[in-house]
């Protein structure tokens, strides 16, 4: 997806390479690790082994609007045989659909089930060094939300029974570090992609500022030169417990856009991404202790919509119409990974960018696709299955981060601590060229538009060329086929002349029989008269 990679710019990614960070196990008394024998060489990266992402199926109840009115369900699920079927009329005729994924929870399931089939086996392979994504997608309104984050949080901290994906992962991560006594450090970062700009929820607000100048924070995409898009300017949160977790993901979930539509009254109208990083150290290998990272993105995607029927307008409408545009994109990602394009379009949306590696790259991906039993819904739930159907022969591979030893860490922390010293003597010297960050911002922002405009008419000049040469071969291949037609035709035609002589002959000899026949029969009248 997005790589983390340590400089003094405080770069925040969400791939393969996190940032150095010291160790601090909030634990009053710790102890080290009994010693485990790990080979951190081992063949468990498995570089060369592809997996399949791993798509969830989940149908939301009727609500009580739509029970009230009597809403038909056109929806079937069957989790037994991880099938759901769709049950609709064409010209009075019944066609039902049938779909297929690894995994299906119907209306009655509740959070915990999809939680520990699905989710809690991703978490451990996140503890195991493995980057892991899981994004929602589905129409507004079918519990995307619900899914990822769920019900608000009981006063005395435990996790209620309406509780999401993200805060069950945060019980885990740390329920299972603890009963490891491991040293661990855990960061988190938050961000927001809205009308294609990035917004660092986490980011601390200046109440003297006004909020347009709150929000012109530059955050930028950029890359490493080793595939990975990196996040500038995002800032990562240390923390130590889970409790913690909670309120940052509270604190950046109450700023996400969300308004009110015909669809949903509390609707999501940005696209979010809560990520969080994992240092563990393990035994020691000699006289070297060795750390493991593994990250984990938890994605929930902005809503699909029917723009007529979720009532929106001007501004709302412009805004469906850029989540809309974005999730198109998405799909056509799909659709080429899934054809095994020779061109995936990841540049033509932020979105995309940011789940570059989560789509066919080196990180472990699972979907939730939700959707709405209601018959009103059925063009959107047949688009939802339709487009996580196919997700499902997407393949990546993943690859578990390599190990780490911790003197290394230090080395660069080190390192980075001098930068930022000689950048801070260079400041107070005045040693240097000095422009405004905001002219700097601009200059980089432009930079990179040429960037990636240079490489968009690259990739559409190798898909041009791709084309004429289809079309050259295609062309090749009509003349041959209009060659083979001719040659058929003319033996056709000296066929059809040869069956029409044949049929004069027959003709004549026809005629020439039927005048023998008519002289005999004078003859034989004749004889009979006269006798």
């Amino acid at each position: 997806m997005m790589s983390l990679t340590p400089d003094q710019s405080r770069k925040v990614g969400l791939g393969l390479m996190p940032s150095p960070i010291p160790f601090l196990t909030p634990r009053p008394e710790r102890r080290r690790p009994e010693s485990r024998g790990h080979d951190w060489n081992s063949a468990r990266q498995d570089k060369d082994k592809e997996v399949n992402v791993q798509v969830l199926l989940r149908c939301r109840p009727l609500s009580d609007e739509e029970q009230r009115t009597n809403v038909a369900k056109v929806i079937a699920c069957n989790e037994h045989k991880r099938e759901v079927t769709v049950l609709h009329s064409i010209a009075n005729k019944q066609v039902d659909r049938v779909f297929t994924f690894d995994k299906v929870f119907g209306p009655k399931a509740q959070q915990r089930s999809i939680y520990d089939q699905a989710i809690a086996p991703i978490v451990d392979e996140v503890l195991e060094g493995f980057n892991c994504t899981v994004f929602a997608y589905g129409q507004t309104g079918t519990g995307k939300t619900y899914t990822m984050e769920g019900g608000k949080r009981n006063k005395g901290g435990d996790l209620p029974a309406e509780a999401g994906v993200i805060p069950r992962a945060i019980r885990q991560i740390f329920d299972t570090l603890e009963a490891q006594n491991a040293d661990y450090s855990i960061k988190v970062t938050f961000l927001e992609l809205y009308n294609e700009e990035i917004t660092d929820l986490l980011a601390q607000e200046d109440p003297s500022r006004n909020v347009e100048d709150r929000q012109k924070k530059p955050i930028s995409l950029m890359e490493d030169g080793k595939g990975c898009v990196v996040v500038r300017g995002l800032e990562e949160e240390a923390v130590y417990s889970a409790n913690e977790i909670y309120t940052l993901l509270e604190r950046g979930a109450a700023k996400r856009r969300t308004a009110d539509t015909l669809l949903n009254k509390r609707s999501s109208r940005s696209h979010s991404v809560f990520s969080i990083t994992i240092h563990v150290k393990e035994a020691a290998v000699g006289e070297e202790e060795l750390i493991k990272c593994g990250k984990l993105n938890l994605v929930d995607l902005a809503g699909s919509e029917n723009i007529s029927r979720s009532g929106a307008r001007e501004g709302r409408a412009r805004e469906a119409g850029e989540i809309n545009k974005s999730l198109l994109t998405l799909g056509r990602v799909i659709n080429a990974l899934v054809e095994h394009s020779a061109h995936i379009p990841y540049r033509d949306s932020k979105l995309t960018r940011l789940l570059r590696d989560s789509l066919g790259g080196r990180t472990k991906t699972c979907i939730i696709a939700t959707i709405s039993p209601s018959a009103h819904a059925l063009e959107e739930t047949l688009s939802t299955l339709d487009y996580a159907y196919r997700a499902k022969s997407i393949r990546n591979k993943p690859e578990a981060n390599q190990r780490v030893s911790k003197a290394v860490l230090l080395k660069d922390l080190y390192l980075d601590i001098e930068k930022l010293k000689e950048d801070v003597r260079a400041a107070r010297e005045k040693n240097g060229v000095y422009i405004p960050h905001e002219k700097f911002a601009q200059d980089e922002a432009e930079k990179k538009l040429r960037i990636e405009k240079i490489e968009q008419l690259e990739n559409e000049l190798s898909i041009r060329d791709n084309q004429v040469e289809r079309y050259n071969e295609l062309y090749l291949t009509e003349k041959e086929k209009k060659i083979d037609v001719e040659r058929e035709l003319m033996d056709c035609k000296m066929t059809l002349e040869k069956s029409n002589n044949e049929r004069l002959d027959l003709e004549e000899n026809l005629r020439v029989i039927i005048s023998t026949l008519k002289e005999k029969e004078i003859i034989y009248m004749n004889r009979t008269f006269f006798n």
